[in-house]
């Protein structure tokens, strides 16, 4: 199984090259392009010579004897009402798309969309924003994979269900899209996010599977805010996590997404910090 990491923190201290060059040293099996950031007119999806930009870091990457194993698309993927932000995005998700499928990625995480309403519309919303995706995952040889979100209730601050946080739902988004080009990303700190014990990751572990869970975030929290922290430092049991894991023989993508424990240290000692995020996901590999 790879072990991997995204470059988004590296990348916005160091510029792409530098983080990937950095990334390789460490240790890390593969990598996981961010393509967060829509405002900075250096950054990739805002470039006019995007494709040759995307090549140029295949080229380090090749270089440095390290792989991108999955990329992460730009969102919110959608704003109600906002007509034009949503014809921008998609546009971006797109070229996000093609920029994955030049890094060599075979998996793009993009957000489902959370709408406000019946279970049913929101639903119906994402299974059309999906599907309108799938001609360019043919065309660049790139599946896409859904990630778990959550919401909070604006009146009382409490951590409510979004797009994809149940396992019933989950499942039946997956189940109703092409399951040649689209799987699950079990985004495990948002798994454990409707407070201490209200619902848990094992649970979608469980129900999503062998066959649909493809990929993973691995990041740790109190179970109340997205802290995107280390294993180990919060409250996520990960003994029941690997346990699950061991139960489904998970095979898939194991990526980290703890860039705010990262982020907590001067950029001097991110290659020691990330250092030990690796060993860390070596030790929780070895539990599968």
């Amino acid at each position: 199984m790879l072990l991997s990491t995204q470059t988004e923190m590296f990348a916005r201290k160091f510029g792409d090259h530098t983080a990937i060059k950095t990334l390789a040293a460490i240790g890390w099996d593969a990598l996981d392009f961010s393509m967060f950031d829509q405002n900075d007119p250096k950054f990739i999806l805002q470039r006019d010579d995007w494709r040759e930009t995307a090549q140029a870091i295949r080229k380090t990457a090749d270089e440095n004897n390290i792989i991108f194993n999955q990329a992460h698309a730009p969102f919110a993927s959608y704003i109600p009402g906002n007509d034009e932000y949503n014809t921008k995005i998609f546009a971006k998700i797109v070229r996000s798309i093609e920029i994955a499928g030049i890094l060599g990625a075979k998996i793009i995480i993009v957000h489902p969309i959370t709408l406000s309403g019946s279970p049913e519309d929101q639903k119906a919303k994402n299974i059309e924003f999906y599907n309108a995706l799938l001609p360019y995952c043919k065309q660049f040889g790139v599946k896409i994979a859904l990630e778990n979100m959550w919401g909070r209730d604006k009146d009382t601050k409490a951590i409510i269900p979004a797009a994809c946080s149940t396992a019933a739902e989950f499942v039946d988004y997956i189940d109703s899209l092409d399951s040649g080009w689209f799987c699950a990303c079990l985004d495990i700190g948002h798994g454990e996010m409707q407070g201490a014990g209200a619902l848990s990751s094992v649970e979608l572990i469980k129900a999503l599977g062998h066959k649909r869970l493809q990929a993973l975030h691995v990041h740790d929290n109190d179970k109340i805010g997205d802290l995107h922290s280390l294993p180990f430092t919060y409250a996520i049991n990960w003994g029941s996590i690997t346990d699950a894991l061991k139960e489904i023989d998970y095979c898939g993508i194991f990526t980290f997404e703890a860039d705010s424990y990262l982020g907590k240290f001067p950029p001097e000692l991110y290659a020691s910090v990330s250092k030990l995020m690796l060993d860390v996901g070596k030790y929780l590999i070895r539990n599968l």
